[in-house]
C-alpha cells in the first residue's frame, strides 16, 4: 500500500487525515455488504473475450483479498489469475522476477497480451510490469495506488520502509525509478478522495506522452475498493474494450450518478 520510489521534495504530499484511516474498516465492510446485495446483478456487467487477467494484491495482503473480484471477472469471460506469491509484504528482486513469470505464463497460456489490475501497491507493480514487457500487456488498471514519486502520500509508508528499507532491492538494480511515468499502454487509475491509506492525488496521473491514460474517481475507502460495485462496473468497461480500441471512460444513463463529477483540484 505505498510506492516502492524513495520521497522526493514535494510541499503537497501528505497522507490522509487520521479520520479517513480510522473509519477505512467500517466503510469497507459497507462496500462489502453492497457488493454481495448487488452480485447477482453484476453478471449483466459488460462481458468480456475471454483474454488473460493478472490481479495483483496491495501490501500486507493476499490472493485472497481480490478472490470476489476474480471470481466476478471469471463469470464474465476471463481467464484470470491471482499472483500466487503469498502475503505481498516483501519487495525483492526475486519477487518482481516471480511476477514477470507469471504474467508471462498467463499471456503463452491465454495465447494473447494480458490485462493487470492491481490493488494499491500491487498497482504500482502492474505497472512496472507493463513497462517490463508492454508486447505482453494489453493494459493495466489500478486501485488506489501511490504511483506518485512521494511516498509521503501514504500512511503506509514507515512500514513499508521498517520491511523494506528507504531503497529496495529492485531500486538498487535500476527499477521502480519512474514510478510516476505511465507504461506505454493504456492505463486507467482508479482513486477516490476517501482513501484513508493512500491520499488521492497521490494516485493521480499527470499528462503523459501516452495519450492512452485516465483517472477515474469512485465514491470508495481504499480497503473497499476491491468489492466497491462502482469500481467492479469501472473495471468491467474498461476490460471489456476491443483490444487496439481504447476510448476513455464514459458511464452512460444512471451508472453515471455512481461517479463523481468534480474536477481534480
Amino acid at each position: 500500500m505505498t510506492s516502492t520510489n524513495p520521497t522526493r521534495p514535494d510541499d503537497n504530499a501528505r497522507p490522509p487525515s487520521v479520520m479517513l484511516a480510522l473509519t477505512e474498516p467500517s466503510r469497507a465492510m459497507g462496500e462489502l455488504a453492497a457488493f454481495m446485495a448487488l452480485r447477482p446483478l453484476m453478471s449483466l456487467l459488460p462481458r468480456g473475450d475471454g483474454h488473460g487477467v493478472l490481479v495483483l494484491p496491495g501490501f500486507m495482503a493476499s490472493d485472497s483479498s481480490t478472490g470476489p473480484l476474480r471470481r466476478l471477472l471469471a463469470q464474465l469471460g476471463y481467464q484470470t489469475s491471482g499472483w500466487e506469491l503469498g502475503r505481498n509484504v516483501k519487495v525483492d528482486n526475486k519477487r518482481v522476477e516471480a511476477m514477470a513469470r507469471g504474467a508471462e505464463l498467463l499471456a503463452e497460456r491465454t495465447n494473447g497480451k494480458i490485462s493487470i489490475v492491481g490493488w494499491s501497491l500491487g498497482g504500482v507493480f502492474a505497472r512496472e510490469l507493463a513497462k517490463l514487457m508492454p508486447e505482453r500487456v494489453r493494459q493495466v488498471i489500478t486501485l488506489g495506488s501511490p504511483i506518485s514519486e512521494d511516498r509521503n502520500h501514504s500512511n503506509a509508508r514507515l512500514l513499508f520502509e521498517m520491511i523494506n528499507g528507504h531503497e529496495p532491492e529492485p531500486m538498487r538494480a535500476g527499477k521502480f525509478r519512474k514510478l510516476a511515468e505511465a507504461p506505454p499502454v493504456p492505463t486507467t487509475s482508479i482513486f477516490t478522495r476517501a482513501d484513508g491509506v493512500v491520499h488521492w492525488r497521490g494516485s493521480i496521473q499527470q499528462p503523459s506522452t501516452n495519450a492512452q491514460i485516465e483517472n477515474i474517481e469512485v465514491f470508495a475507502s481504499h480497503l473497499g475498493l476491491g468489492v466497491n460495485p462502482a469500481v467492479m462496473l469501472a473495471i468491467a468497461d474498461r476490460l471489456a474494450q476491443p483490444e487496439n480500441e481504447w476510448a476513455p471512460f464514459a458511464p452512460a444513463g444512471l451508472a453515471a450518478f455512481a461517479f463523481p463529477r468534480k474536477a481534480f483540484n
